[in-house]
């Protein structure tokens, strides 16, 4: 079998909150592959078509910046933003304009970074 991606484990306070906040923002649901136990909380599962999104109980709040981060592509940066302020997260301040886009630096309730991407459409090549 070849190595394939399953998931993403993200340390956290409280896993309920983050996977409700992740599970609207996413538009997936929780599988509650870990029963009832408040340490962690998933969202997808392993045979489902997205690898699972998992959050692990830390006793520490996050500290520093993290070295990974999650891309959420958008269709419409504005509205995505305000999206994420309404379930939660907030916006950085920090905005990069590509020519591919645009992305949007936000934080999760717990201040995990990802960053919102509305890609612009590519011209189509006909030959």
């Amino acid at each position: 079998m070849p190595n394939q991606w399953s998931g993403v484990t993200i340390d956290c306070v409280d896993p309920v909150r983050m996977s409700t906040f992740w599970g609207h923002l996413l538009g997936i649901e929780p599988s509650y592959e870990h029963g009832n136990d408040p340490a962690w909380a998933t969202l997808g599962s392993r045979e489902g078509p997205t690898p699972r999104l998992t959050f692990q109980r830390v006793p520490e709040a996050k500290a520093t910046k993290v070295r990974i981060h999650l891309d959420v592509e958008v269709a419409d940066i504005d509205e995505g933003c305000r999206h994420v302020e309404d379930l939660g997260g907030r916006w950085s301040g920090t905005r990069h304009d590509y020519d591919e886009g645009v992305v949007l630096v936000m934080f999760d309730p717990e201040g995990h970074e990802f960053c919102l991407v509305q890609y612009f459409e590519t011209p189509s090549t006909t030959i």
